[in-house]
């Protein structure tokens, strides 16, 4: 299987942004928001070689990856993942509905 392009939309770098800002303004250091960074990546090489794998969504053509209290919504082309949002499950599920919806 032919590696895909990784595309993240404008919403979803912009909430993985907002996160790691998040963290690093709570904590005062940018340790928690480095190692997030690293699980992202971890995950998605994993999502790149096995982009079935994972749940389905009410969304169409839309898939969730989970990493904790973390979540990847990816959809599936032919030569691209194009990440729609990237959520802390900690937060409203209304606020993530709206949010992809609009996408």
């Amino acid at each position: 299987m032919a590696e895909k392009s990784i595309v993240w939309t404008e919403t979803a770098a912009k909430q993985r942004r907002d996160i790691l800002r998040y963290w690093t303004i709570r904590n005062r250091s940018t340790l928690y928001a480095e190692k997030l960074i690293k699980l992202i990546n971890k995950q998605l090489i994993i999502i790149e070689k096995h982009p079935e794998s994972f749940k389905e969504t009410e969304f169409p053509n839309t898939r969730e990856s989970a990493i904790g209290h973390f979540s990847i919504y990816y959809r599936i082309s032919d030569n691209k993942l194009i990440i729609m949002a990237f959520w802390d499950n900690r937060q409203s599920p209304k606020k993530l509905l709206d949010s992809l919806a609009s996408l």
